[in-house]
C-alpha cells in the first residue's frame, strides 16, 4: 500500500503553532512587552492571585488581563471591578487551551495600549495549555495544596514547561495532607529551574516575592 499517504497532523500543528509563537514573542520583545502565561487547574484560585498581584503592581507597570474560558464572562468582570486594569474575556469555542494564533487575537483585542505587562490567564486545564506554545515571554503556573503533591507525578509536562511555579492556598495546609518539601522535589525533578513560590491570596504571604520575580522579568524585556 504505498500509494496511501500518511499525514502526521498533531505533528505539523504542533510545528506550526511553534513558529507562529516565536515570531509572537519577538514581536512582544522588540515592543518592550512582558507576556506571562498562567496556567492551572479549575479551583486553584488564579483570579483571586492574579487581583492580589495585580494590585501591588499597577501602580508602576502598565497591566492588561486576558481571561481564556470555553464560556462565561465572570473572571474578566472580576478583574476589571477589583483591580481597574483593562480585561478582555476569551472564548474558546470548547478548545481546552489557547495556541499562539489565539493569543495574537486577544492581544489585538486589548486594542493599540501600550502594556508594560500583558497576563493571560489560560483555560483551566492541566493537560492541552501545556502543549501549545503562546508566544509568552515566561509561563507560570498555579499547584494549589487542596490538588495535592503528587501533580508533578501526574501532570509532568505543566510543571516542565513552566519557569515558575505558584503553590497556592498555603493558608490551608493545616487541612490538607500536603507535604510541602515533598512537593518542591516533585517539582524540581521535573524541571530544576522552575522557580517556587508558595502563596496565599488570603493572607497575602508570597505576593510580594511574585511581585519582586515579575519586576524583575518585566524591566529585563524593557531593557532589550
Amino acid at each position: 500500500m504505498d500509494d496511501v499517504r500518511i499525514l502526521n497532523l498533531k505533528e505539523s500543528v504542533f510545528a506550526d503553532n511553534d513558529r507562529e509563537a516565536e515570531k509572537l514573542r519577538e514581536e512582544l520583545t522588540r515592543r518592550g512587552v512582558f507576556l506571562l502565561n498562567l496556567m492551572s487547574a479549575p479551583g486553584s484560585g488564579k483570579t483571586t492571585l492574579l487581583v492580589a498581584i495585580i494590585n501591588k503592581l499597577k501602580d508602576e507597570f502598565k497591566i492588561g488581563v486576558m481571561e481564556a474560558d470555553i464560556d462565561g464572562r465572570c473572571d474578566a468582570e472580576t478583574i476589571v471591578q477589583k483591580t481597574g486594569v483593562r480585561a478582555i474575556q476569551l472564548h474558546t469555542g470548547g478548545m481546552c487551551h489557547l495556541d499562539a494564533g489565539m493569543t495574537r487575537q486577544g492581544i489585538e483585542g486589548m486594542g493599540d495600549n501600550d502594556f508594560d505587562l500583558l497576563i493571560l490567564e489560560n483555560v483551566g486545564n492541566l493537560v492541552c495549555p501545556a502543549e501549545f506554545d503562546t508566544g509568552a515571554t515566561k509561563n507560570m503556573m498555579i499547584l494549589s495544596v487542596p490538588e495535592g503533591d503528587d501533580k508533578p507525578i501526574k501532570y509532568p509536562l505543566m510543571f516542565e514547561v513552566s519557569d515558575a511555579v505558584i503553590i497556592s492556598k498555603i493558608d490551608t495546609l493545616p487541612v490538607f495532607d500536603f507535604d510541602m518539601d515533598v512537593a518542591r522535589e516533585r517539582i524540581k525533578r521535573r524541571n530544576p529551574n522552575a522557580v517556587i513560590f508558595p502563596a496565599s491570596a488570603k493572607t497575602g504571604e508570597g505576593i510580594d516575592a511574585i511581585c519582586d520575580w515579575l519586576r524583575c522579568e518585566i524591566r529585563s524585556i524593557a531593557s532589550r
